[in-house]
């Protein structure tokens, strides 16, 4: 976050994207959470990109942003190369990328620091997340690849990944009409998406402003899948669900 290149081209000013019109946070109705982490991760193979957008549950305001560029941990460095050229290449972020990705094990040491000092989660317990969670565009992002970077990068998945709210299975119930991916959503919601598709804190910031527009029309953010331990089966907790 301190990189020159990389400040240049993300500013991470996201006051500017996701304001909030007063009268439509007046219309929020109470939630169990205080915060909700929008996380929208990159990479097929490895983890590319880790962002995080946090905004406040209550007065959807946002609050900070987390990003880091990923290393793959078991991929030489010719596919590496040809792996980032493809991928972020026509974003023009490439050579940030290489100048900037650090290894899984690293980002996930910084983000624990991050989440600590905004007081949702204490590293000498290793628990959970405190009034905090995870929101994701599907399930993919934590039922299925940190845990598959966790085993790669040999580390022990973290208990704060245990649980997560799927934003489409939360759409789905409180609009009562089925929605993809994020486009869908903000096609149907009739919203514009900002910045590139597939960036991963773009993505992120597109749906940390639908995830606002929910909330002003009055959704509840609840939990929607949780996994018992680091090795256990999710149980998913709507009926009605994206499968």
């Amino acid at each position: 976050m301190n990189d020159a290149m990389h400040l240049d081209k993300f500013s991470h000013n996201l006051m500017m994207d996701l304001p909030v019109n007063a009268s439509a946070a007046d219309k929020v109705k109470p939630q169990k959470l205080d915060y909700l982490l929008i996380l929208d991760l990159e990479g097929k193979v490895e983890i590319l990109e880790f962002p995080v957008v946090m905004i406040d549950a209550q007065s959807m305001e946002f609050i900070d942003s987390f990003h880091r560029f990923v290393r793959p941990t078991a991929m030489n460095e010719q596919r590496i190369t040809e792996y980032i050229e493809g991928k972020y290449g026509k974003f023009g972020v490439d050579r940030v990328w290489n100048d900037t990705a650090i290894l899984f094990k690293e980002v996930l040491q910084e983000f624990e620091d991050w989440i600590g000092n905004h007081n949702l989660w204490k590293k000498e317990q290793q628990g959970s997340l405190k009034s905090a969670a995870f929101v994701t565009c599907g399930n993919w992002d934590l039922k299925t690849k940190v845990p598959e970077q966790c085993k790669v990068s040999n580390i022990k998945l973290p208990n704060y990944f245990m649980e997560w709210i799927n934003l489409k299975d939360i759409y789905l119930n409180f609009y009562c009409r089925r929605a993809t991916g994020m486009i869908t959503m903000m096609r149907q919601l009739q919203m514009p998406t900002v910045g590139s598709h597939h960036l991963g804190i773009d993505d992120s910031k597109n749906i940390a402003r639908v995830v606002q527009r929910m909330l002003a029309d009055g959704a509840m953010m609840q939990i929607t899948a949780k996994r018992q331990s680091a090795t256990g089966d999710v149980k998913f907790l709507f009926e009605d669900r994206i499968r």
